[in-house]
């Protein structure tokens, strides 16, 4: 499959379609969990948010990028539809993003996931991510997977 990349609005039609999907895949792992995110993304407050499209022009996934204050960018939000996963899609926006975090003087991309995405873990790490200690809102949680490159 073709992927294009194309930057677009947080808040757009099919980033909202994309995150709700992305929001009832995580609501089916973590039904017994109550916690939630310490710092949601808004539009106010990522960076960067990409789409992935395929060769029909359909948006089959997304990410976002939130520059945080010590020079290290953080990927939110980043999902691929099911459909599409396998595909390259996953890769393409992973690379848009450090591309977007390089643009602007970025120098280490880091992110946050869990023991029960086992396969965005191995992806993450298959892309040149390494394990770190939690980062910035983050506390130690034993659920929690936290992982970081360098971009430069």
């Amino acid at each position: 499959m073709t992927t294009t990349i194309v930057d677009e609005a947080f808040d757009g039609v099919d980033g909202v379609r994309l995150r709700a999907a992305m929001g009832e895949e995580l609501l089916a792992r973590f039904s017994d969990v109550q916690e939630r995110e310490p710092v949601e993304p808004t539009a106010e407050n990522v960076d960067a948010f990409v789409v992935a499209r395929d060769i029909a022009g359909t948006a089959v996934g997304c990410g976002a990028l939130r520059v945080l204050d010590d020079g290290t960018a953080e990927v939110k939000r980043m999902y691929v539809a099911p459909e599409a996963r396998g595909t390259g899609a996953s890769t393409a926006i992973l690379r848009a993003l450090e591309d977007r975090a390089r643009e602007r003087g970025v120098v280490t991309v880091q992110m946050a996931t869990t023991v029960r995405q086992p396969e965005a873990v191995r992806f993450y790490e298959r892309e040149g991510y390494k394990r770190i200690h939690s980062f910035g809102p983050y506390p130690e949680h034993p659920l929690g997977v936290y992982l970081a490159r360098e971009i430069d």
